[in-house]
């Protein structure tokens, strides 16, 4: 009597069963309004993206819109268009992640140096990241104009050029335009990010090493660069695949001229989709360049936890 006595509190105790599954539920309601926002917002215009890459779709023909199958990569891989945009998306994006890196930690590691204003000074370092890309474009052109700009003709005072030009419109030159100005914008990116990992590092250690007889360059390939490896790699990551989808300096500053010596990928995309007009063909090339930068991003990734578990 006893043991059924128990069973039936224990019954009585047990939460109706439209309560048990609220309560279940309860987590997934908070978080639907996030995950229905992801949805709309990025996986559908994704998924469409993709699909238009398998077909034809060209505004200024009403008949387009059928399905195509590989057409489009088929053209892609005998488009030297394409292939000349990606080997200056190369060039594009390793001269800048690579300038930016090196300037950006010099830049963090002299401001882990207590001075007086460091505080302004870190303040003024992130100006540039502030500055619209539009008009970040439009003044470094100015800037390159021999007509309204100093920088023509401080190079030819210091003997860099024969007669004060512009670089934009000098194809064997062009593409540093826009490197110079992507390298001012995206500096403050790396020298934050780098001077916040600088000072998490344990200001101990470096006590402990200067008091082993370690010099500043021992002191920074032992203790400084092993701990700011993942930090770096992950910033080299996201910059990569920034600067790789970044077309808006290219586009304001010499529009993939002259003679596409500027084009890359992402203004090739640009070029297709809003001027041709042929969104099919830009998304088959589009699709080839998510393809290309998951496989990087997977290889910095894995890059990363091997250096993680060194530690």
């Amino acid at each position: 009597m006893a043991y059924v006595a128990r069973q039936d509190g224990l019954h009585a105790r047990r939460p109706p069963l439209m309560k048990r599954i609220a309560d279940g539920a309860a987590p997934y309601l908070y978080s639907a309004p996030a995950l229905i926002l992801i949805v709309t917002v990025m996986l559908v215009p994704l998924a469409l993206g993709v699909s238009y890459a398998f077909r034809d779709i060209q505004l200024l023909n009403p008949f387009s819109g059928a399905f195509i199958g590989l057409d489009h990569f088929r053209a892609l891989s005998q488009d030297q268009a394409f292939y000349r945009a990606l080997r200056n998306t190369l060039w594009w994006t390793g001269a800048s992640v690579f300038l930016q890196f090196l300037l950006g930690l010099i830049l963090a590691l002299l401001l882990d140096k207590p001075f007086y204003g460091r505080g302004l000074a870190q303040a003024l370092v992130f100006l540039p990241w502030a500055v619209p890309s539009f008009l970040a474009g439009l003044n470094w052109s100015w800037l390159f104009n021999p007509v309204v700009g100093p920088l023509p003709h401080w190079f030819y005072a210091l003997g860099l050029m024969s007669e004060p030009s512009n670089i934009l419109s000098d194809p064997q030159l062009a593409m540093w335009g826009p490197i110079i100005a992507n390298v001012w914008w995206g500096i403050p990116f790396f020298a934050i990010t780098l001077l916040a990992a600088l000072q998490a590092i344990p200001r101990d250690l470096y006590e402990a090493a200067s008091i082993d007889g370690a010099g500043p360059v021992q002191r920074f390939l032992s203790i400084t660069l092993p701990f700011l490896a993942p930090t770096i790699a992950i910033t080299i990551l996201l910059r990569t695949v920034w600067i790789s989808n970044f077309a808006d300096l290219i586009i304001v500053m010499t529009n993939g001229g002259p003679a596409d010596r500027t084009q890359i990928v992402a203004s090739y995309i640009f070029t297709q989709a809003f001027k041709r007009l042929d969104f099919g063909y830009a998304s088959a090339i589009a699709l080839v360049l998510l393809a290309l930068l998951l496989a990087y991003s997977m290889l910095i990734v894995i890059l990363r936890q091997w250096l993680l578990s060194k530690d």
